[in-house]
């Protein structure tokens, strides 16, 4: 098993990156969590989880150990696979994943594009003890500052490419960040992906 992977990024979008390490580019699935963590650096150490499946062998990289820690207790559970534990570390924090769980939030694990009640009901019962011993792993700061000079247009690319990956249709995803960037045209693209999996 890869426990991490130490290189240069080649490519970073908000739902994928290529690291590269001694001359392989390694794809990596990624959460806007580890995006941000990574935004506007050169080089980076990222924490791995294998999905190896009889047609793919699949990467999911984490900035923080707590981010794959967390993904692999929502995996854990029944009905959660690896692309939806992502959306939820896309949607919430780590910092805040736990305390949605700690506290029994289902509304807030509801909120996430894809999850229904049953389904954050499981992940809330499942995992309410189990968070607790990652909790220490969180760090202090755990919000993220962005700059971003992005021009609108570039965001908007990202954005919907982003909203492609995680499954969504891309005329769908167009018309959503368009309507968002129209109502703020200077946001960030990890926030313009995190309002549109609400409205998608």
């Amino acid at each position: 098993m890869i426990e991490y992977i130490k290189g240069t990024i080649a490519e970073l979008t908000p739902a994928r990156m290529v690291l590269e390490c001694y001359g392989i580019g390694y794809e990596i699935n990624i959460s806007l969590t580890t995006f941000s963590a990574f935004q506007g650096k050169d080089e980076c150490k990222v924490f791995i989880y294998e999905v190896i499946r009889e047609d793919a062998h699949l990467l999911f990289g984490f900035a923080e150990p707590v981010e794959r820690e967390l993904f692999l207790l929502l995996t854990s559970v029944s009905g959660v696979g690896p692309n939806t534990a992502r959306m939820i570390l896309s949607s919430l924090q780590p910092a805040e994943l736990i305390r949605v769980i700690a506290t029994r939030d289902d509304r807030s694990l509801t909120a996430v594009k894809g999850i229904g009640t049953k389904t954050a009901e499981r992940i809330v019962v499942d995992l309410k003890n189990k968070v607790k011993q990652v909790e220490g792993l969180v760090a202090a700061d755990t919000s993220v500052v962005q700059r971003m000079t992005t021009a609108s247009s570039e965001v908007a690319e990202e954005a919907v490419a982003a909203l492609v990956m995680l499954g969504f249709q891309k005329a769908a995803s167009q018309k959503v960040v368009t309507a968002i960037l129209k109502e703020d045209p200077a946001m960030a693209v990890e926030k313009v992906v995190k309002e549109g999996l609400k409205r998608l």
